[in-house]
């Protein structure tokens, strides 16, 4: 009753959506390519990202794809789950975080991944995880409805529980805890998921995967054209700066990319290439900065009342 996993079936579907994701970021932005550069990793594996600069509409985008492996498991995987402390492992998954130019148009994340880990004489232990976050600088209602309503119909096929289920695991780990706020609108978040079996699984992961285009591009579309002055680019750039300190401080993705001896460059993609720190920053409380504070940071159920 118990399927095998079928590794290369999962990494065949990650190869392919990085291809795909890239070619609509690149078509999306309409000047700027993604450059690719691929590694190899010491101790097994390797991967390749795929960078974006300097774009028309993204400042930097990238777009990584990683499949490592390893004799035992680092400390922050065996940390949660010490029955795997002397296995091998494999992980692989498609990571990507957009840092778009203008501030009107949210910063992004997605990632999709699949582990196993494996022990002479004993079954295999494997999970996906993922999930897909916003981060908006100037929020729109219509925007995070659209964001959220796009996570629920993808997960509506898997079952009535599975949104609000992992809505709330978003809300909860995208919680810059030193801040006490929320690092954007959340979306999706999974992890250790492996049943009722593997088929059902990959395709979940999938969904998510082949989502995330759908909840984004048609947001970056619908305000690329508003302008901005540099008030809003001075406040992208603070804003930046919560996404920085939630990466390097609490992000477990980040941790495990160091402590496997990932690529440097490619685990810290993620940060932004402009950001500043302003000491004791209040927002006029009137202002559109303020909005962002008061009505779309704090929790919420952004599909109330929405047939």
């Amino acid at each position: 009753m118990n399927q095998l996993p079928d590794i290369n079936q999962v990494k065949a579907f990650l190869l392919s959506l990085q291809d795909q994701i890239c070619q609509k970021l690149s078509a999306a932005d309409g000047s700027a390519q993604f450059k690719q550069d691929s590694w190899v990793r010491e101790e097994g594996g390797g991967g390749q990202s795929r960078v974006m600069t300097g774009g028309a509409v993204f400042e930097q985008a990238g777009v990584n794809f990683s499949h490592v492996s390893g004799a035992t498991l680092p400390a922050s995987a065996t940390a949660h789950r010490p029955e795997l402390a002397g296995r091998s492992f494999q992980a692989m998954g498609v990571s990507l975080v957009i840092h778009p130019l203008s501030p009107y148009i949210p910063t992004s994340h997605a990632n999709v991944r699949f582990f196993i880990a494996e022990k002479p004489g004993e079954d295999p232990v494997w999970w996906f995880g993922g999930g897909f976050d916003l981060t908006p600088y100037y929020g729109f209602e219509e925007d995070a409805r659209h964001w959220h309503q796009t996570a629920a119909d993808l997960c509506q096929p898997f079952g009535e529980e599975v949104y609000p289920r992992y809505k709330k695991w978003c809300d909860d780990y995208f919680f810059i805890k030193h801040r006490n706020e929320a690092r954007g609108i959340g979306g999706l978040f999974f992890d250790d998921l492996n049943t009722p079996d593997f088929a059902h699984c990959f395709d979940f992961m999938q969904a998510v995967g082949n989502g995330f285009t759908h909840a984004y591009l048609p947001i970056v579309e619908k305000r690329r054209a508003l302008t901005w002055g540099e008030r809003e680019r001075d406040f992208q750039l603070y804003r930046r700066g919560r996404y920085v300190e939630f990466n390097l401080v609490w992000d477990r993705g980040t941790l495990f990319g160091l402590q496997t001896g990932g690529r440097t460059e490619s685990i810290l993609m993620s940060m932004p290439p402009l950001v500043r720190w302003e000491y004791g920053f209040e927002p006029d409380p009137e202002s559109p900065e303020a909005a962002l504070y008061r009505d779309f940071l704090p929790v919420r159920d952004w599909l109330a009342g929405v047939k």
